[in-house]
């Protein structure tokens, strides 16, 4: 008899685990990230929106429950990531451009957040930055072109020629691209652009354009990004100064003049916790960064000639 209810305790006690992780489970927050590619910015801007949750009082883990994925830059990656992510969470976080459409495209009822978007309008995620009307807003990655052209022409101040290197298949870098070649025209200097389509490309591109401008505007662009050490030793070898728009390619160019990635994935992550404390996600106007980052290459600027703190003071 004592057998059998000690048995009967221990079952008792089973049921009860199982009922309590069952309700943990249930009141756990679920959020779905999609990250477009592996590089330092798109990191930070993760960290950054988790940071933010965690001060909000939701921590992975406990209370939420975070399924991260990340599509490796292969856009065939995202449709099978979407698929994995629909009916299973109660809020989506996307990392970029192509994670923020597909995301859209597969899962256009669940509530979600972006960021490390440069244009969302053009990109069809938002109907104004105002008011999205959609399920989606978040924060964009968008800096000032104009005041970088403006900077990088303080710089080198003898360019004649500067070339606009990007992706031409990424909204994002084909806006900041003619923003750049407007406001290099505006001031009488050329602007010659070479596109690629793969980092396959970037090489043979990159050489090219470099010996034919005086300097070189880069946008934020993921393909861009994961080249950096080829577009490096390029500009090294050529002489050519060049400006990058995040840090994530600061090892590749002379200096950085753009958004702090992780202050911007923090911004997406307040998006997002009011959207969990039940505001509508299609009234919450997108939002510009915060604060803006000038980082410097001090290898470069000391093999091209330059002086580090005169750059950073010519950013003031």
């Amino acid at each position: 008899m004592k057998k059998i209810l000690v048995a009967a305790i221990a079952l008792c006690s089973v049921f009860t685990l199982a009922a309590c992780a069952s309700k943990d489970d249930s009141e756990q927050t679920r959020i779905g990230i999609i990250q477009y590619a592996e590089h330092d910015a798109l990191t930070a801007s993760r960290k950054g929106f988790l940071e933010s949750l965690a001060e909000a009082g939701y921590k992975d883990g406990k209370n939420l429950k975070v399924t991260f994925t990340n599509a490796q830059g292969d856009q065939s990656n995202l449709q099978t990531m979407v698929e994995q992510l629909s009916g299973k969470t109660d809020l989506n976080f996307a990392i970029a451009t192509p994670a923020a459409q597909a995301l859209q495209a597969g899962i256009p009822d669940t509530p979600a957040v972006f960021t490390a978007v440069t244009d969302p309008v053009s990109a069809g995620l938002v109907e104004s930055m105002e008011k999205p009307g959609k399920n989606m807003t978040g924060s964009i990655d968008a800096a000032d072109v104009s005041d970088q052209i403006e900077l990088l022409l303080k710089v080198v101040p003898d360019a004649k020629t500067v070339g606009i290197f990007y992706n031409a298949n990424e909204v994002n870098s084909e806006v900041q691209a003619k923003a750049a070649k407007k406001a290099l025209e505006s001031v009488g200097v050329k602007a010659v652009e070479k596109t690629v389509t793969t980092t396959n490309d970037v090489q043979q591109t990159m050489m090219s354009l470099a010996g034919q401008v005086d300097a070189i505007y880069l946008p934020t662009d993921n393909t861009v990004a994961s080249t950096v050490p080829t577009i490096g030793e390029i500009l090294i070898d050529k002489k050519v100064p060049a400006i990058g728009s995040d840090e994530a390619v600061i090892g590749g160019v002379l200096f950085t003049s753009g958004v702090d990635y992780r202050a911007i994935g923090k911004q997406a992550g307040e998006l997002a916790v009011k959207i969990l404390n039940g505001e509508d996600v299609s009234q919450l106007a997108v939002e510009k960064p915060k604060t803006t980052s000038i980082v410097v290459n001090e290898e470069m600027a000391e093999v091209l000639g330059y002086d580090p703190e005169t750059i950073k003071s010519l950013a003031e």
